[in-house]
Order: C-alpha cells, then structure tokens, then sequence
C-alpha cells in the first residue's frame, strides 16, 4: 500500500479530526497512531489479519512520523501524553503517541477545507526559493514568513507579508537597472513605491506595463488593507490567492528579467 506525503497528511488530519482506534488501546495518549492505523485498515481496507497488517504498518509509518512531527513544528501536535500521570510506553515515547495542543483544537476545529495547509505552503516555499539569488535575502525571508502564516491561519498576516515580497521584487528589480542609493532613497521618500514602480517600468512597453500590474493590484490592496487599524475581513481565500499571486509575480518578473531591466 502505497502512501504519498499528501495522501499520509490528509489521512492524518481527518483522524485527529475525528479519531477512531477502533478496538485498540490509545496508551494514555490522544492519539496512538499504530492504533489509528489498524482501524482504518480493517474498517476501510477490509484488512483484518496482523500478517497482512505489519508489512503495510512497516510501509507507511515512516510517511505518517513525518506528517505528525510537521504538525508538532506547527504547534498542532505535541509528542506525549494526554495529562499528568496518564499510563505511556515505550513504543509511544519513540514516535508512535501524540497529543493535539491547545492551539491545534482550535487549528481543527476551523474549516476542513484546507486538509493540506501543512503541506501546501511546502510547495509554494519550494518554488519561491529558486529566486532567492535574483530578488535577494529580504524577498526570501517574507515569502517564507508569508507561508509561516498562512499555515497558522494568520491570513491577514500572510497577505501583508506577500505585499512585502511583492516589494522586494520590486526593489530587486529597480536597483538591478538603477542606482541602488537612489533607488532606496525614492523607496522612503513619499510615495516612493509609484517611483520606484516607474523607475521599473517607465519605459517598458505597454503589454509588459500592464501585465506587471496586473500582477501586483490585488497585492498591494492587501498589504495596503493589513497595514490600516481597522478590523480586516481577510480570509483563507484571499490570502491563498495572495500567495499565489506572488509566485505568479516571481515568475513573470524573472521570466521578463532582460526586457525589465534594460528597457
């Protein structure tokens, strides 16, 4: 039986969501994930012999270790026992006993729309990364943090974080055809992101104009919105979109890098 990473995540969120040990011991834990395991198999695979049951176990277990510590870095998961002096074990102790934190019933209890949250911002991480040499440390570091957020639900932060990114793009760009000390001192002069966007494309031809800010309207309408006090409706759809947004600007300017810098 084979288990991909995604298919292993979104296995392992519907059971914390709802989780079914069937006639098997948790150990003392709130989730014991040979248990989850062997349930699921017998209820939904029709496999119900531990000859059968153990090769699958040896095969898939690695994929869901992985998934639950993704899920402890992220603060949903924590290793151990439920409460102070509930019964654990050794096998649990080494990866297989798990408990959902404080934060993590809250994570679960919000839309299940989004199973792959934890694994889906991987994704975008690995694509943003590539640019890191062409667009610099700072883009590098808010595309990250923007996909940090995103995965703890903090899409209002996520959205301003992309706007960053999106900046620094734009700043990457703006020096690598211009003066830096210019560029920099237009940045933090009022209105400075309008210059710096017509050092970028003040001579560019029309369809790459319009393209470009076709790319970053809905970008710096959230960063804008996330910078304001007042409350923000922002949700995961709109910060989804914002981060792809951002990967699709990345892509754009680096694929037009020639066109941009020397027009």
């Amino acid at each position: 039986m084979k288990l991909g990473y995604e298919d292993a995540m979104g296995l392992l969120l519907r059971w914390l969501r709802s989780p079914d040990h069937g006639d098997y011991s948790r150990y003392g834990y709130g989730v014991y994930l040979p248990s989850l395991v062997r349930t699921y198999l017998q209820k939904e695979k029709g496999i119900r012999s531990d000859f059968d049951e153990e090769p699958i176990l040896r095969e898939i277990m690695p994929v869901l270790y992985a998934c639950a510590w993704e899920l402890c870095r992220r603060g949903i998961l924590r290793p151990g026992i439920r409460e102070y002096g509930g019964q654990a074990t050794d096998d649990g102790s080494a990866g297989n006993g798990y408990s959902i934190t404080p934060f993590g019933q809250s994570w679960l209890q919000e839309e299940d729309k989004d199973d792959f949250v934890p694994t889906e911002p991987e994704r975008f991480g690995r694509m943003l990364s590539p640019y890191k040499d062409r667009f610099g440390a700072s883009f590098h570091q808010r595309a990250q943090e923007a996909i940090r957020c995103y995965g703890a639900h903090a899409y209002l932060a996520c959205c301003a974080m992309c706007g960053a990114a999106a900046e620094s793009i734009l700043i990457a760009t703006a020096i690598a055809k211009s003066d830096e000390a210019l560029v920099l001192k237009e940045y933090f002069s009022a209105g400075g992101r309008r210059k710096v966007e017509n050092i970028v494309l003040g001579s560019a031809k029309d369809r790459l104009r319009q393209e470009y800010r076709g790319f970053t309207t809905l970008i710096k309408y959230w960063r804008d919105a996330a910078a304001h006090g007042a409350a923000s409706n922002i949700t995961d759809n709109e910060a989804y979109t914002a981060l792809a947004s951002l990967l699709r600007f990345a892509l754009f300017v680096n694929d037009n890098w020639k066109e941009l810098i020397n027009g």
